[in-house]
């Protein structure tokens, strides 16, 4: 079982030396370009009802995912939770929105992104915040790390 001590070990281990060396502003431009990309693809998977595309975003195997106050088992745990809390119907799954994200390329392999997101639907709206460690693997920027913070909607709101 990973701990707080463990994680956070884990997620400097993960960034190379240097990590924090200043990258060029158009290498850190195509990578921000490159890391909304994902994103869009990811959040229009979602909205198709497609998890395994959604998923496509993540490390497989590697990703450490951090949600309602614990750590998730892996890319196939993350997408066995998904499918079994959120899949058969649109109205479970909702219409998910990516909004107000910023990048901070750390370096030529290594960014974060922190931005929000809405999931509406009839039961359990809920909105939050997505902070991500992207790594650029096999020549693809992919979410390492990923901790949601999340609250649940006003139904009028929603």
């Amino acid at each position: 079982m990973l701990t707080r001590r463990t994680l956070a070990a884990g997620m400097l281990a993960a960034l190379p030396a240097g990590a924090l060396a200043s990258v060029p502003a158009d290498e850190a431009d195509r990578a921000r370009k490159a890391i909304f990309a994902v994103i869009a693809r990811m959040q229009a998977a979602w909205n198709r009802g497609d998890f395994r595309g959604y998923m496509a975003g993540f490390e497989n195997p590697g990703v450490t995912f951090v949600s309602r106050g614990r750590i998730q088992d892996g890319w196939q745990g993350t997408l066995d939770h998904y499918i079994r809390d959120y899949g058969g119907s649109p109205d479970r799954r909702g219409h998910l929105t990516f909004f107000d994200m910023t990048i901070d390329v750390l370096c030529h392999d290594a960014a974060m992104l922190v931005g929000s997101y809405r999931l509406i639907r009839p039961q359990h709206a809920q909105q939050g915040i997505n902070t991500r460690l992207f790594r650029k693997i096999g020549g693809r920027w992919v979410i390492s790390m990923n901790h949601v913070s999340a609250y649940d909607l006003d139904p009028a709101a929603s």
